[in-house]
């Protein structure tokens, strides 16, 4: 008896312990065309009409008890590739509204996704099943991840009778796309898709080859001599702007990100200047002010999509004086002791993204060598800079919230004065913590507060807390400006009837 029981056990019958399973036929491909014709216009995906569409729901759960035993290599290859699309839909529908698939974590990678009964990624799907166990580099031109970067998501389902059609027919029409592969033929240069750099392997191993395939597909071929690079991939929703969210999320979305990485050969210079005033006294003609006017020059380029370098200049103009006295005395001319200026620093800087599913999460390292002698000054002469060396490091990260917000935190390693051994404490070290709440009214403008602390772990702990308002307008794509007020206490300040603040600008240009 206990050998019938185990028996009936192990097959699942009569106890109705098997999953009822789904036949992949046409009626399947039927269900998933209609699906699509009904959410898809225009390459754009009605994600919000899904959320309480039962019939969607029933089939993409088909997907989950899937049968794929006794299917032909087109009818496995169609099923995985609208199997792909649907489950991507799944994912943000999961989680709408969202303003980008980069919004959830491990939108890609996480295997939580249920299909022909196993347990995977979407991934799993792209890398293993579709690329490794079918080869073909049309595929990306097909399968679409969300984003108004990839190629439009179609408006019918991939059939197994007319899978090397379709096929055709979407690499034609993403290759002779100008939004897809953009030429300047003035400029005598072409930027393809991150998806050429990305996958590259699949299209020969490096640009020349990615260029050989795509003039298979073109109408009009592109010269083999043109420059050729990468843009920058665009991870804003693909969802259909009548849905009354699409403008106010362009405004998040389309922004610049501060903490991400620049795109391979990309070049961005930034200036920013800061003035730091502060006054320490009784009254209002009694005590001194000090006024540190720091000018600091970026430059980092694009090494990969996820590794930048570059360097850091900083010049300084200091001035020490009398109360009453304006900030504005900085100007005056510099008299070597009570004033003084010159260029201070200089050094790499380093940015990387350990990740590309947190395309907003970076580490950027700076090491900046001292310029001149005595930056430190005398008594005869005013604090300019340290003598020794700095090594900053930082970790950026940036999160959207809502339509309209986003939160910008970033946590740094600071270490200062290195190598100097006049003074008892060898090297000042600190761990800033920032965090800056951003609101975006429209596309282009950008206000923010922020807030900032900064302790000092040193013999004599001292720290400082630091608020402060700014704005940035970005005036064309590869221009953008910002100004910054803040305003300090420190437990310095406060035992001497202090006051400080900072005046910033800002200009960002990008190559």
């Amino acid at each position: 008896m206990k050998n019938i029981i185990a028996l009936l056990l192990i097959v699942g019958w009569p106890l109705g312990l098997s999953h009822a399973q789904t036949t992949i036929d046409r009626q399947f491909f039927d269900e998933v065309d209609a699906l699509f014709k009904k959410t898809v216009r225009g390459g754009l995906v009605d994600y919000a009409s899904l959320v309480d569409d039962a019939s969607y729901e029933q089939v993409v759960n088909k997907l989950a008890t899937a049968d794929l035993s006794g299917l032909t290599e087109q009818e496995v290859i169609a099923f995985y590739i609208n199997a792909y699309n649907l489950l991507v839909i799944r994912r943000v529908v999961n989680n709408y509204p969202l303003p980008s698939v980069f919004n959830e974590v491990g939108f890609f990678a996480g295997k939580k996704l249920k299909l022909a009964g196993k347990t995977v990624s979407l991934n799993t799907i792209e890398k293993e099943y579709l690329l490794k166990g079918y080869p073909d580099p049309r595929y990306h031109f097909v399968l679409v991840c969300g984003a108004m970067g990839c190629p439009p998501i179609v408006d019918f389902a991939y059939r197994p009778e007319l899978l090397n059609e379709q096929l055709e027919q979407q690499t034609r029409l993403a290759l002779n796309d100008p939004n897809f592969i953009q030429v300047d033929d003035e400029k005598r240069k072409v930027s393809l898709s991150q998806i050429f750099n990305w996958y590259k392997g699949d299209f020969g191993g490096s640009k020349e080859s990615a260029l050989q395939y795509i003039n298979r597909y073109r109408r009009t071929t592109i010269p083999s001599d043109y420059e050729i690079g990468y843009y920058t991939y665009d991870w804003s929703l693909n969802e259909q702007p009548d849905q009354g969210t699409a403008t106010i999320q362009s405004n998040n979305q389309n922004r610049y990100v501060v903490s991400a990485t620049i795109p391979k050969g990309t070049l961005e210079s930034k200036s920013f200047y800061n003035l730091y005033t502060q006054r320490v006294g009784n009254g209002e003609s009694s005590g001194q002010r000090s006024n540190f006017f720091t000018t600091t020059y970026s430059v980092v380029y694009g090494v990969s999509n996820r590794f930048n370098a570059g360097f850091d200049l900083r010049y300084r103009r200091v001035r020490n004086d009398d109360l009453p006295a304006s900030p504005l005395r900085l100007l005056r001319r510099v008299d070597g002791t009570n004033s003084r200026q010159g260029i201070t620093n200089v050094g790499p800087k380093i940015r990387w993204s350990p990740t590309q599913f947190l395309p907003n999460f970076s580490i950027q390292s700076a090491f900046w060598f001292p310029l001149g002698r005595d930056l430190e000054g005398t008594e005869d002469k005013t604090f300019l800079d340290f003598d020794g060396a700095s090594w900053l490091t930082q970790l950026f990260n940036d999160l959207s919230i809502g339509d309209n917000f986003s939160l910008f935190t970033e946590l740094d390693f600071f270490l200062e004065d290195i190598g100097n051994r006049d003074e008892g404490d060898l090297n000042r070290f600190s761990t800033p913590v920032t965090g800056i709440l951003s609101y975006f009214p429209n596309p282009k403008t950008t206000i923010y507060a922020l807030a900032n602390y900064s302790p000092y772990w040193q013999q004599d702990f001292d720290y400082f807390f630091q608020g402060g308002i700014g704005l940035k307008y970005q005036f064309t794509p590869q221009l953008e400006v910002e100004l910054l007020y803040t305003a300090f206490t420190n437990q310095f300040l406060a035992n001497n009837n202090g006051r400080a603040s900072t005046f910033n600008l800002g200009f960002r240009i990008n190559r």
